[in-house]
């Protein structure tokens, strides 16, 4: 197997919620669309009549509450997911007749929300997240046309896509085995060979790395911060208040100490997974709907246990490796294998996280993330009505405390007693995803989805 070359930048992405696969990869998918037509000869451009896009799978089935139309806009508009302000996207897709000017550098068409088209949720396309982009002339006849597939966690890739060339890394690896064999056999920290081949696959310095590493600490607090502090009914039909101002409230009343402690760990959860569902600014960690995991064992870390800044890098960074693992030998996308590879991830990242920011070597580490891994499996993705809303909110805090939890075992009970590697949990998350009925991928079509609607 072919060793990881995913960048710390690929796997943890700025951009705005609720869904990394429905809006971060379309926003992108539009983007590179809009590149792709400019680069056009002006004669051809001159003949674009209209553009059509239809969406395949899950992004067909739950697009409309995950906001993948208004991303898809404003990435044809020119915004980026990293730089895209939220008033941008709350002021998109109003009206499927809303009229937006496509300025193909000179040429120009209008293009409405209309003319992103829902196809069928079932389909014989590589990834269950496609979307076909074609620009037309009068006559219909296509003159340009590109297959995008959004495989999660705001990773984009399409029909004839190439790895774009990188550094090799300085310790390859493609599974937990082989890492740990590079630990023991250069006497090497998990942080530092995380660290060492970043900057051998991305030529960034260790100053520069740190310095992404901080932006994206400062985002997963602002994200925390606000959702704690903000009131009211979340976007969307459903109605739904936000949870986390009251939580944090109870855990303030009780100074934080004895159950007041975990109501704080569920309240910054929910405050970030809640400010996604707004769909503002989040990382994706390693996805949009799994954003709240992380962000709410930082704040943690950083308010109630006093870690320090570096304590803080270099548990992202052995996150990190959680992260690229589960990519690389299984998925993160919830449409492809449930949401045990979205907020189960989260939440094995997160527990080794906290492992490692707290002093611990690397076998506790790894028996922390196997430990919150191990228990997500099976794990379906219903969102009801299309929305990353119920579960998908509480499901963040509970994948914050198993964290927590998974992190307690590990460090309690004899690490020699441990049974399960990390390798094994990851090949079963990806057997139980291949099993599991197309209807518990992020459609929509049954598990809680069904049963809330039903009446």
């Amino acid at each position: 197997m072919q060793p990881i070359t995913t960048s710390i930048f690929e796997l943890f992405k700025i951009g705005p919620g609720p869904s990394s696969s429905h809006t971060i990869g379309p926003m992108k998918a539009g983007a590179d669309f809009m590149t792709l037509t400019r680069a056009l000869p002006v004669e051809v451009k001159s003949e674009a009549d209209r553009l059509e896009i239809r969406l395949f799978g899950s992004l067909s089935a739950t697009g409309a509450g995950h906001g993948t139309r208004k991303a898809i806009i404003s990435g044809l508009l020119g915004h980026s997911p990293e730089h895209c302000p939220p008033e941008v996207l709350d002021n998109l897709d109003r009206s499927p007749s809303e009229q937006h000017e496509l300025d193909f550098t000179g040429n120009f068409i209008t293009f409405t929300a209309s003319d992103i088209i829902m196809d069928a949720v079932e389909h014989d396309y590589p990834h269950s997240n496609t979307m076909i982009f074609r620009l037309l002339n009068k006559k219909g006849k296509s003159l340009l046309e590109r297959e995008y597939y959004s495989i999660g966690g705001g990773f984009l890739r399409w029909l004839g896509y190439e790895e774009p060339q990188r550094g090799e890394p300085k310790y390859p690896y493609s599974s937990m085995g082989t890492l740990k064999e590079h630990l023991t056999r250069n006497d090497i920290r998990l942080h530092e060979l995380i660290l060492e081949n970043e900057k051998a696959i991305t030529g960034l310095t260790e100053d520069e790395i740190f310095s992404r590493l901080d932006t994206l600490i400062e985002v997963m607090e602002h994200a925390v911060e606000k959702g704690i502090t903000t009131c009211g009914k979340l976007p969307g039909p459903i109605g739904l208040h936000r949870k986390a101002p009251t939580m944090y409230q109870h855990a303030r009343n009780d100074h934080f100490q004895g159950s007041g402690f975990v109501k704080a760990l569920n309240a910054y959860a929910l405050a970030a997974s809640e400010e996604n569902a707004a769909g503002h600014c989040v990382v994706t960690a390693p996805t949009a709907g799994a954003a709240g995991v992380i962000p709410a064992i930082l704040f943690v870390l950083k308010r109630h246990l006093g870690a320090l800044t570096d304590e803080i890098r270099q548990g992202l960074l052995a996150a990190s490796a959680i992260g690229f693992l589960v990519k690389h030998n299984a998925s993160i996308s919830g449409a492809e294998v449930g949401c045990q590879g979205e907020v189960g991830t989260a939440s094995a990242m997160a527990a080794a996280m906290l492992a490692y920011a707290r002093g611990y070597r690397f076998q506790i580490t790894e028996n922390s993330a196997e430990i919150a891994l191990e228990h997500h499996l099976g794990l379906t993705c219903d969102p009801v009505g299309g929305f990353v809303q119920i579960p998908c909110i509480e499901r963040n805090a509970m994948g914050a405390v198993k964290a927590y939890n998974a992190y307690l075992i590990a460090t309690t009970v004899e690490a020699a007693y441990h049974m399960v590697d990390l390798d094994k949990v990851v090949r079963a998350m990806k057997e139980t995803g291949r099993d599991m009925s197309h209807k518990y991928k992020e459609t929509s079509e049954g598990g809680l989805a069904l049963s809330m609607t039903e009446c």
